[in-house]
């Protein structure tokens, strides 16, 4: 299955050279992509603050450090929000 991979937040830019769109076998979770995703960051030295928002195709799944166990269908959207915080 093919999911589109959508980084906004805090350093989105530096995520260019991870793919748009990330496969995965069927049957796979948000866990899997985000280890995938973890693994291609780690190579760009990027990591992921645990406060990252997720959500998948819409659907809000809560943070990088305590999220809901979702499956992912080929087509969706996982969205990564890393915040920015300022005064």
């Amino acid at each position: 299955m093919h999911i589109r991979v959508v980084f906004a937040g805090r350093n989105y830019d530096r995520t260019q050279a991870v793919p748009a769109r990330l496969e995965l076998p069927d049957g796979a979770t948000v866990e899997d992509a985000l280890e995938n995703l973890q693994r291609l960051l780690a190579r760009e030295g990027i990591e992921l603050p645990p406060s990252c928002l997720i959500a998948v195709s819409g659907v809000h799944l809560g943070t990088l450090r305590a999220h809901q166990v979702h499956p992912l269908c080929d087509g969706d959207e996982l969205l990564l929000l890393a915040p920015v915080a300022g005064g």
